[in-house]
């Protein structure tokens, strides 16, 4: 198995944070200005209200990020996760599912939500085998968003 560690967000990282969201949603979706306003400005979207933004490195290199940022009390969202394509397949994905999950948990949440797309087949191949289910899906959230997904704890 393929060795993973995760890295906190520090400033000088916000670029691959940046860099790995916007690749994977200008390769299936079009780019949202709320998408590009969180991109840019994580630490007011998401740090700065009691989010986290972690990074999974593998063999030196920054490969993938996931973001969990407060909805409501009790309630965090699993938010911009992104893994470098030339690393996909590796578990990387699934590795920082867990670690959100896992993190969730410690933060006193008590429920863990995310949105998603039905295209997005391999992704919520991992959201289900971690146990993720199916709720329904409030309208205006994000454009290109279907799927609703949450685990409870």
């Amino acid at each position: 198995m393929s060795s993973f560690s995760i890295r906190p967000y520090q400033p000088h990282l916000q670029a691959y944070f940046e860099r790995l969201n916007k690749a994977w949603i200008e390769q299936y979706f079009r780019l949202e200005p709320i998408d590009q306003w969180v991109l840019e400005h994580p630490d007011e979207a998401i740090l700065q209200k009691g989010g986290d933004i972690f990074f999974v490195e593998y063999q030196g290199q920054i490969i993938g990020t996931a973001a969990l940022k407060w909805n409501a009390p009790g309630v965090l969202e699993l938010t911009k996760m992104a893994v470098d394509p030339a690393y996909q397949g590796l578990g990387a994905g699934k590795f920082l599912c867990k670690t959100a999950i896992d993190r969730a948990r410690a933060a006193g949440a008590g429920c863990l939500l995310l949105y998603s797309n039905r295209s997005l087949a391999p992704a919520i191949g991992i959201y289900r085998t971690l146990g993720f289910q199916e709720v329904p899906v409030e309208p205006g959230t994000y454009a290109r968003a279907d799927l609703k997904m949450e685990i409870r704890f």
